[in-house]
């Protein structure tokens, strides 16, 4: 019945019932400071002794209110805005007061007259609080809205509440703050909680929505908040701040909406493949290459795997700081090791390998980015053809249980340096499994990963948020697409179904034209693609033409033989490799382009021990 007349009052009504309140708050305050003023002076109380005070502050009340429009103002936005216009009437009231003097036969003193200013604020500012949390609960009992809670009572969480309070299709129920100096006060008229009573507010207020509001605590501590979350039984969400929101830059710094499922042409695979926990329980585990996009992805699926220890190598002191960092925010109580430096230092990998007792290494340090690598062929080469010869080796010497290769469909028929480097690192791994006595060596391979460095996701929405071009090298270029998570999945349960010697390859589907990724992450963006059927959009798709080293169309196989997995998603490839022969002389040549820092050299080695693509690119000098 509420909610029926709240929402079918007309707006006219609604005003004309808070003229009438404010004003009738004027009569209120003028009899009850009379009485309040002859009770402690012990004289009579003479209502109407002083009728011309009353009509004047009657008048200038209906004035300012008038004018200042304080009748028309939403109960939503009294609280930001309508306290100091409350202010300003009651100090008219005063004021007509103090004028009425010169021509009153009685005056009233200035404390009467303060009394008077006093009593009307602090009745007008109870009675519009008083019906806008009657209007807030006659919303959340009779309206369908999205209820939220939220977390974080700082600034931002001040101001989303703020926000939401002129919302009626978003309720917020109160708030929820780590700060005990917090809890239990009420702001902006919500009431603050501990976090311990998140599962009791979630379930007695019928909350839809977490929204995490405190930016200010950075990415990684939000990410612990959610997985503690996770099993409450409603959406989390992050909020930026509003500062952050501005000065991005507003409609230009739009983020592109992304359909990840969309761009690789199928359902994510996450909710598909099996857990893989149960691998590394109780393991001390080396992950190589930990800061990089999947290394550090792989650390942070590891931790929900309950292992005894996770030992970091990266060459990168931010990135290897970064990681640990957020590492110690996800699990602070999961031993981790930060071990800097490189994975070509034998004598460093050995003695990490003996040190911690590692059982499983996971190897995904690489240099990876086509075009830099096609320009530092020497170093392409030194990393990721040597460094894994040198962790696989050490790791074979060390007696490690599993030793897993992370691997790209570039390897396969490469056209680059890059991709031939890896799949050099490939046979390298092959040809110890053929010999290794414990350790189980194995590799995965897979395609273009989603917002990894390097890839194309990242440069597009960088490309966007300047307002364009969209830079694609070929119309008819397509790629695999998966999602970092689905690969590092699919890099841990390699590790479980590892007997020596596989490459697994994920049913990646269908490749996805990059054409196609750009034109819908535009449109996703908001944008409108510029070209010939359009002059008018927004945002224009530029062809380059194919970098030096990179395909039209990328692989995952090199032969045509597939095995099966426990997984129907999951396949086993059966390539051949080079011999202990062969490999031993193909390093040898290697190390000894290495020694000449002869780039050109390098190229004609990787050519002869490497099957690849007759359109394989010729090394670009860094003079070039």
């Amino acid at each position: 019945m509420l909610y029926k007349i709240a929402t079918t009052i007309s707006h006219r009504k609604k005003q004309a019932i808070l003229l009438f309140l404010d004003l009738s708050l004027v009569v209120v305050a003028f009899f009850g400071s009379e009485a309040l003023l002859s009770s402690a002076a012990s004289t009579p109380f003479a209502p109407f002794a002083r009728l011309e005070f009353l009509i004047a502050g009657f008048c200038a009340a209906a004035a300012s209110i008038l004018h200042l429009g304080l009748h028309r103002m939403k109960l939503n936005a009294y609280e930001a805005q309508g306290m100091t216009d409350t202010v300003l009437v009651a100090g008219a009231v005063g004021a007509a007061c103090g004028l009425t003097n010169f021509v009153a036969e009685t005056p009233m003193r200035f404390a009467e007259i303060l009394v008077v200013s006093a009593s009307y604020l602090i009745l007008m500012m109870a009675s519009r609080l008083m019906l806008l949390r009657l209007v807030r609960w006659i919303w959340s009992t009779g309206s369908a809205e999205t209820r939220v809670l939220i977390y974080g009572a700082g600034q931002t969480g001040r101001q989303l509440a703020a926000a939401l309070a002129t919302d009626t299709a978003v309720f917020p129920v109160a708030f929820v703050d780590d700060n005990p100096r917090l809890q239990s006060l009420t702001i902006a008229g919500l009431r603050v909680h501990s976090p311990v009573q998140i599962a009791e507010l979630v379930e007695r207020n019928g909350v839809d929505r977490i929204v995490l509001a405190m930016p200010s605590v950075g990415r990684h501590a939000q990410m612990r908040i959610q997985r503690k979350l996770q099993d409450i039984g409603c959406e989390v969400q992050s909020l930026p701040s509003f500062a952050d929101l501005v000065a991005e830059g507003g409609e230009s710094s739009r983020k592109p909406a992304i359909d990840l499922a969309g761009l690789m042409g199928r359902n994510r695979l996450e909710e598909e493949l099996p857990g893989v926990s149960e691998a590394y329980v109780d393991r001390s585990i080396l992950v190589t290459g930990a800061g990089g996009s999947i290394g550090s992805e792989l650390c942070r699926q590891l931790t929900l795997c309950d292992p005894a220890k996770i030992v970091l190598i990266d060459h990168s002191e931010l990135a290897l700081y970064n990681i640990l960092k957020e590492l110690k925010d996800i699990a602070p109580n999961l031993p981790v090791v930060p071990i800097l430096g490189s994975v070509c230092q034998a004598e460093l990998v050995r003695d990490v390998l003996s040190q911690h007792d590692i059982d499983i290494v996971l190897h995904a340090a690489a240099y990876k980015h086509v075009p830099l690598v096609q320009m530092n062929a020497i170093e392409g080469v030194r990393n990721n053809v040597l460094g894994t010869k040198t962790v696989a080796e050490e790791s074979g010497r060390a007696g490690v249980e599993r030793f897993i290769l992370v691997s790209s469909d570039k390897a396969v028929r490469p056209t680059s340096i890059m991709g031939a480097t890896k799949r050099m690192a490939e046979q390298v791994v092959q040809d110890l499994a053929t010999r290794s006595k414990h350790t189980r060596f194995s590799m995965v391979r897979f395609g273009n990963v989603m917002g990894s460095s390097g890839s194309v996701i990242p440069l597009f929405e960088e490309q966007i948020s300047r307002g364009g071009p969209v830079t694609v090298t070929d119309r008819r270029v397509t790629r695999f697409f998966m999602t970092v998570s689905e690969a590092v999945r699919l890099v841990l349960l390699a590790g479980s179904f590892a007997r020596g010697g596989d490459v697994f390859v994920l049913d990646m589907g269908e490749p996805v034209p990059i054409l196609n990724v750009a034109r819908q992450m535009i449109e996703g963006a908001g944008y409108s693609v510029r070209d010939e059927n359009n002059p008018d959009g927004e945002i224009e798709i530029q062809l380059t033409g194919l970098r030096p080293g990179e395909k039209l169309h990328e692989e995952l196989l090199i032969g045509s033989d597939m095995l099966t997995t426990p997984h129907t998603k999951i396949l086993r490839a059966d390539e051949s490799h080079l011999s202990e022969i062969e490999m031993a002389k193909a390093l040898n040549e290697l190390r000894a382009t290495i020694t000449d820092r002869d780039p050109k050299k390098c190229n004609e080695i990787l050519r002869r021990w490497v099957e690849v693509d007759p359109k394989l690119a010729e090394v670009v000098t860094t003079d070039a």
